[in-house]
């Protein structure tokens, strides 16, 4: 296990002593049963812990910002910035929040028993619960990383992350708004790439070609969530004193959470607004026809802006009225999900590097042949 001498939290057990990023880090540590199931979250080891890789990138864009006032040539990408925060920041605090509530709130075993399974029924909660959650693309990846530390398995992470953008009940309304009944065969496409690639996942997880999660919490034969959950309400007791520990609890949840996914999302912005402030909009529009050509065009486009489901949906109807390429929007729809750096480094860094690279392998196929035969079918 790597340790890292900067980390001000530690713990010994036995003669081996054990640093780590956080206090919460330290805690769920302390918690697991055996030394052997390893407990440091993967950020402790780096060269800079989670908090001042945040600050250092938070500094850096601040600087830029800055710059950009007496270089008129930087004012582009302040612009982009600002107004991508603008489109986002009530997604990743939405989030973070609900990251904080389950961080607080429910236990390990709960998610280990719904989502840390490998069986179809694992993959089918996982659709069913992104679908259910209305959640940004960035906001959704805060509560898919606070699942992998509650003990969800990759399979079930990678599905909930590709079902919940672009398939929750939100996006549907919105997009049927846009697209008509097609709208509707977006979200269906979508539901198909995200149970597929959580199927193809546990096929991986069954021959080690991804990681395991070592979080998973051992579940007793007959345990039943129902029956934990009753009695815990009935040992419940209101009190100012009560709500107050909890409100500490789910804002240290939070707190811990954002350590680890912040500094990746702004940096993705960044790189965004970098990509929306100097590429021109013409090439858009000129270079996204549909064909084999304008579908790649559209992928590696969709893979440097992406932004966010609903700032995103404006853009990809855009590409469908000037083009009439349906399957072209179902990729720019797609692929910021499925290429999204953000996500990739994320699921990189704290789920498995492994898991990280088989999402675009696994993923970027699907969304091409479903876009191909989109525009061959409804043109």
């Amino acid at each position: 296990m790597q340790v890292s001498p900067q980390a001000p939290f530690s713990t010994q057990r036995g003669t081996e002593k054990f640093y780590f990023c956080s206090k919460q880090c330290k805690e769920a540590f302390e918690r697991q049963a055996s030394p052997a199931a390893g407990g440091a979250c993967k950020t402790c080891g780096f060269w800079l812990t989670p908090q001042k890789r945040l600050l250092l990138t938070v500094i850096i864009i601040l600087c830029v910002i800055a710059l950009s006032y007496p270089l008129p040539s930087l004012a582009p990408f302040r612009f982009a910035f600002f107004s991508y925060i603008k489109l986002i920041w009530w997604a990743i605090l939405l989030g973070l929040f609900l990251g904080g509530l389950i961080d607080h709130f429910i236990p390990r075993e709960y998610i280990s028993k719904v989502l840390a399974r490998n069986s179809p029924a694992t993959i089918l909660n996982a659709v069913l619960l992104g679908f259910l959650l209305s959640a940004c693309s960035h906001g959704i990846l805060a509560l898919s990383i606070q699942l992998h530390k509650k003990g969800a398995a990759a399979p079930a992470v990678v599905s909930f992350l590709l079902a919940s953008p672009w398939a929750n009940f939100t996006m549907t309304m919105m997009l049927v708004g846009f697209f008509g009944l097609n709208g509707l065969l977006i979200i269906a496409a979508a539901l198909l790439v995200a149970l597929n690639t959580g199927f193809i996942f546990m096929f991986l997880e069954k021959r080690g070609l991804i990681e395991k999660n070592v979080n998973s919490a051992e579940v007793k034969e007959g345990y039943s969530i129902r029956r934990d959950m009753k009695a815990r309400l009935q040992d419940y007791r209101l009190s100012l004193t009560q709500l107050r520990r909890d409100a500490k609890g789910v804002l240290l949840g939070a707190q811990a959470l954002s350590n680890m996914v912040l500094w990746w999302i702004i940096a993705g912005m960044a790189a965004a607004s970098l990509a929306a402030a100097y590429i021109p909009v013409h090439f858009f529009h000129r270079f996204m026809g549909p064909s084999i050509t304008g579908l790649m065009v559209t992928l590696g486009v969709a893979t440097v802006i992406e932004v966010c489901s609903e700032g995103s949906s404006p853009f990809a109807f855009e590409i469908y009225r000037q083009t009439h390429a349906l399957g072209n929007s179902f990729v720019f729809l797609m692929a910021g999900v499925v290429t999204d750096y953000t996500e990739i480094g994320l699921l990189w860094s704290n789920v498995g590097r492994r898991t990280a690279l088989w999402l675009p392998l696994v993923t970027v196929p699907q969304v091409l042949i479903l876009g191909y035969l989109a525009n061959l079918i409804l043109r």
